[in-house]
This record gives structure tokens, C-alpha cells and sequence, in this order.
């Protein structure tokens, strides 16, 4: 074969194979149309888009030609890659708002033939926002819709627009509920605020509590004296009672502190119901006081994270309550439980100085 007629037959040869190739693969019936939105964000930016699935094959199952059997046909690139495409061209996003993923539960549609002339399709959609704060995820919403369509066999436009007019519907549904919710969601909140108050209610039939007015008197040590080497003892502790609420997108943590003793289980021997004797028991009352005021000072808003406040706030309880036990055993081991006088002096003046740096003295 002349060289001319070979090369001739090899570009013939190209351009049928080349338009066979293109022809296989014709446009899908899902390949959603780029839609402007019928509203900006004011809180937040879509981050992205998941499939969470069960069964991520194709979404749909669509009688594309009259007369045969449905078959598999997915969305561009997949659901998730499809969907947020359509959620980036549909608005603006605003990186500096809250960022939102969106998580695919359920997305499927299918069809089945109604003669030889009609098409029944359902669709099915589950989706659930979640936002991203401090590198966590948090559930928001959940958006849940169905819906059900005919259209004339071989018209195909039916089903792109059906499920973009779902898409639109959730993401307008989420939008309507995150400016509802923006104000009052602890979720949604974007910082914190400590609101501190004590309990000072005096007198109560079984407690006292810490009040700088209010020092302790031998008539608070009620208990039954025990067979013991000791004098007196005073029980005393602490312990905080809280209650959150969003106000304007501020998460309050409102915190009582209560200071106290137990009356019934403290008590005083006849022979130490003397005014130093009761000092130190005092300076014990004073001791957990202290260690509550330190507690106080580690829960401020800087060192307190949106999503796991309350655990840490625990964290800071427990860790004061070992620092009080600690510090009661040491002053009583120190003194001597009284007994060394120069070194109970030292500790006067100790406890006084910092009672006085918190206002208390």
C-alpha cells in the first residue's frame, strides 16, 4: 500500500475509534446545573461535604432508555464530590465564619417504568450538618426529605431537577435554622464566660459557711467527743454547683462555691475551749477557703476549652481537692496540731497574707 494511503487509512482509522470512544459516554441525567442560592450565609461556610452511605455505589437506578431496564447512574465525580460542588458554585463562602461539614446519610433515587410511556421516580435524602470547633465535630441538624416525580419516557430533565430542588430545600432548611439557633446553641457559641458567686446563707442547722464575717465559735462543734489523742477537729470542705446557658453566642458558666463545716462532725474536748485552741481549728476552715480561691483563679475563660469545659472544670475540682487535703495535713503536721506555738504563728501570718490578697481579711 502506497505510504500516502496507509497514513490516509490510520487518520480514518483515529477519528472512528476517537468518536466511538466519545460516544459511549454520553452527558448523565445527574449532572447537576449550577444554581445561585436564594440566600447568603451570615454564620457560617460549607468546608466540605462527606459520604457516610451505607452503600455508596451509584445513587440512582433510572430508566435512561424507553423500554429497558434501570440502570446505575451516579453523579458526577460521586455524591460528595457532585454535591459540593453545586454547595460552592451556589454562594459565596466566607472562610472566616464557622465552618460546616455536610454528612450524606441516605441519597437514592429510583425509577420504574408505568407502561410503555411513563416513568415513576422516588428520591430519598437524608442529610446532617455538623460543625467543626477546636478541630471536633458536632451533630447540628438533621435534614430529611423524599420526594416522588413522573415524567415521559426518555425526558430525562425531571430527575436532575428533582434532586437539585432537594438539595436546595436542605440547605435552605439549614440555613433557616442556624439563624434561629445561633444566639442560644452551645454548639454554635464562639467563646466562654465565668460568672463566680459564694454561698454564704449562715445560719443552718447542720452547716456554716465560710463567710470573713462570720469566724467560726465553739457552739459550731456539735459532735460527740471520740476516744482520741487530739483536742478538737473540724470538718471542713468545698464544693461548687453550676448551670450553663448561651446568651448571644456566649456559653455562661455560672458557678456557686460553697466553703463549709459540718457541725455534727466537728467537736471540741471541755478542756480546749479556749480562744487559741479555736484559732487553729480557724486556720483549718481558712486552709480549704484558700485552696477554693486558687481553684477559681485556673477556671478562667482562657483556660477553659468550648468543647470539653465542664470535664475540665472537674479536672481543676479534683486536683484543689487533693491540694487541700494535702495542705490541712501539712499545717497539722507542722504545728503539731497547735502544740508548737512559734510555728502556728508562722502559719497565722501566712494565711492571713493570702486571705488579704483575695480580699478576705
Amino acid at each position: 500500500m502506497h505510504r500516502a494511503n496507509r497514513g490516509n487509512l490510520l487518520r480514518y482509522l483515529c477519528a472512528f475509534f476517537c468518536y466511538g470512544l466519545v460516544s459511549l459516554s454520553p452527558p448523565t441525567p445527574l449532572a447537576l446545573r449550577d444554581e445561585k442560592l436564594p440566600f447568603t450565609p451570615n454564620h457560617y461556610f460549607i468546608t466540605s461535604v462527606v459520604d457516610q452511605r451505607a452503600d455508596r455505589r451509584s445513587v440512582a437506578q433510572l430508566i435512561t432508555t424507553p423500554g429497558q431496564s434501570a440502570e446505575a447512574v451516579d453523579l458526577p465525580g460521586g455524591a460528595a464530590t457532585a454535591i459540593n460542588r453545586f454547595v460552592q458554585a451556589g454562594f459565596r463562602q466566607n472562610t472566616k465564619l464557622r465552618p460546616i461539614t455536610i454528612r450524606i446519610r441516605e441519597l437514592a433515587l429510583a425509577e420504574t417504568a408505568v407502561g410503555a410511556k411513563r416513568v415513576d421516580g422516588r428520591l430519598s435524602m437524608v442529610l446532617v450538618f455538623n460543625v467543626i470547633r477546636e478541630d471536633d465535630s458536632f451533630e447540628l441538624v438533621t435534614f430529611r426529605t423524599s420526594a416522588r416525580y413522573q415524567r415521559p419516557s426518555g425526558q430525562l430533565d425531571t430527575v436532575e431537577s428533582t434532586l437539585r430542588q432537594a438539595l436546595v430545600n436542605g440547605l435552605v432548611f439549614f440555613n433557616d435554622w442556624i439563624n434561629r439557633n445561633v444566639n442560644q446553641h452551645e454548639k454554635l457559641a464562639t467563646r466562654l464566660q465565668v460568672n463566680i458567686t459564694n454561698y454564704v446563707r449562715n445560719p443552718d442547722r447542720d452547716t456554716v459557711f465560710y463567710d470573713p464575717k462570720r469566724p467560726l465559735v465553739w457552739s459550731d462543734f456539735l459532735a460527740g467527743v471520740p476516744r482520741s489523742r487530739y483536742a478538737a477537729q473540724v470538718f471542713t470542705s468545698f464544693a461548687y454547683e453550676g448551670h450553663n446557658e448561651v446568651k448571644n453566642g456566649v456559653i455562661q458558666i455560672n458557678l456557686t462555691f460553697k466553703v463549709y463545716i459540718l457541725k455534727n462532725s466537728s467537736w471540741v474536748s471541755e478542756p480546749a475551749r479556749n480562744a487559741y485552741a479555736l484559732n487553729h481549728e480557724q486556720r483549718h476552715f481558712e486552709i480549704t477557703k484558700l485552696v477554693t480561691e486558687r481553684f477559681k483563679k485556673r477556671i478562667i475563660p482562657d483556660s477553659l476549652s468550648l468543647n470539653d469545659y465542664n470535664s475540665e472544670i472537674q479536672y481543676q475540682y479534683i486536683e484543689a481537692f487533693r491540694e487541700m487535703n494535702r495542705l490541712q495535713e501539712q499545717y497539722d503536721s507542722e504545728a503539731n496540731h497547735g502544740i508548737i506555738q512559734p510555728v502556728q504563728e508562722r502559719w497565722n501570718q501566712r494565711l492571713d497574707a493570702e486571705l488579704r490578697s483575695f480580699g478576705l481579711k
